[in-house]
């Protein structure tokens, strides 16, 4: 099997390089991991201790970024190295001021110990998945402790398969789970493993935090004016067009769209089906464009402001339920926002939580996405249940941070 696991890295590594040919994304996976190792020469003392946090992208960086920053609010003098798999998560907190952040590289034996040599870590902590054989392996030979914080497991899963024994070794490397749920704990104990606690989602904690001390956002408060506005985040081409039938029936509301993904093509796709009184935040900010009343729609043509959006917002809709899966549905419930989206969403436990507060509803056409529009815009109890359920939630990061911290000194 791990014959197997190491031509499947391969493999991996030599689609992407085809792909970067022509993608975007592909030729920033490969180009930034080119002078990794001159890098962490140029920014790392190997003689230091480090804490080694790894994220898959950027959903990831900002689950785990609470522990994170409470580990350096407590130990200050501490260096930290961040990790990311992802160019979507390097891209855009590469110049993270509490952290030295890199690219990682692929998972080899031999990148494994010239990495984890280079950064000489105390201690890492991997946030919800990413279990890569050969650095666990290191980690582990060099007794290194390992965390995996607000994981989550299910059932069809390799590592509880009759064929994951090589899965299930990878897991063995870690020294302590903090997982999210009861049946992530089960899974992990039905294969032997008794080293993990149920500690909830530390998302919580970083949306409630943000929906505190939100950034404001001059310009789309202009645009609004006194208007009831619907945020539309993490949209794909999918939920735009559903999205396109409501400013016509609501011309007394205004919407915000802030798409996944927005290159040139995506944008211009977006504006011909908004063509109707929309403008881009881009327009607005560098001055060539002043809203007025016939402008209903924003096209948010930039990456990095949703959070703060949502602070503007009645209700939210959130995009991916008609791909692999919805997006980040609770920074809209911290502002108590109730929140629509798409069909597929079974991988999302706050989802059906929120569903099943009354507060979020899946749809799959346009008249369930006016029916749920029209619920909410009215439905004064939603956002409430929406608010009070990210407060209930939160408190993940205080648990880890303690038992973490007690390992530390033992």
């Amino acid at each position: 099997m791990l014959l197997l696991y190491i031509i499947g890295i391969r493999v991996y590594t030599l689609l992407i390089r085809i792909f970067s040919l022509f993608n975007p994304k592909a030729k920033l996976f490969i180009n930034g991991r080119k002078n990794v190792y001159t890098q962490i020469v140029q920014q790392i003392n190997p003689k230091e201790k480090h804490i080694w946090f790894h994220f898959a992208s950027l959903g990831e960086f900002e689950q785990g970024r609470p522990v994170l920053e409470k580990l350096k609010e407590l130990y200050p003098a501490k260096k930290i190295v961040v990790t990311f798999f992802s160019p979507s998560g390097y891209e855009i907190r590469k110049n993270y001021a509490l952290a030295d952040v890199f690219y990682l590289p692929i998972d080899t034996a031999a990148n494994a110990k010239r990495f984890i040599a280079s950064i000489n870590p105390e201690m890492a902590i991997f946030t919800k998945y990413e279990f890569w054989h050969f650095y666990f392996k290191e980690l582990k030979d060099r007794n290194i402790p390992l965390y995996v914080i607000s994981g989550i497991f299910r059932e069809n899963q390799a590592f509880f398969k009759w064929y994951g024994g090589f899965y299930r070794n990878i897991l063995k490397a870690v020294s302590y789970f903090f997982v999210q749920n009861e049946e992530s704990k089960k899974l992990l104990h039905s294969i032997g493993l008794t080293n993990v606690t149920i500690n909830g989602d530390t998302r919580f904690d970083r949306v409630f935090e943000s929906a505190q001390n939100p950034k404001q956002l001059p310009i789309i408060e202009a645009f609004i004016g006194q208007s009831p506005t619907l945020i539309c985040g993490s949209t794909w081409p999918e939920d735009e067009k559903l999205l396109a039938g409501l400013p016509s029936k609501y011309p007394d509301w205004k919407f915000i769209i802030a798409p996944h993904e927005i290159h040139e093509s995506h944008i211009e796709s977006i504006e011909k089906q908004f063509s109707a009184g929309s403008l881009r935040f881009s327009a607005l900010s560098s001055g060539n464009q002043t809203p007025n009343a016939s402008h209903q729609t924003l096209i948010v043509d930039n990456i990095g402001m949703l959070s703060a959006l949502y602070q503007y917002g009645k209700v939210a809709y959130v995009g991916g339920g008609f791909g692999t899966g919805i997006h980040n549905t609770l920074e809209a419930a911290a502002f108590g926002l109730p929140v629509i989206f798409g069909p597929k969403y079974d991988k999302f436990q706050e989802a059906k939580d929120l569903i099943a507060l009354g507060a979020a509803k899946s749809i799959s056409s346009i008249d369930e996405l006016s029916y749920a529009f029209e619920d909410f815009a009215e439905n004064t109890n939603a956002a409430h249940e929406a608010r009070n359920y990210v407060i209930n939630k939160k408190g993940a990061t205080d648990e880890i941070i303690s038992m973490i911290t007690k390992a530390d000194r033992a």
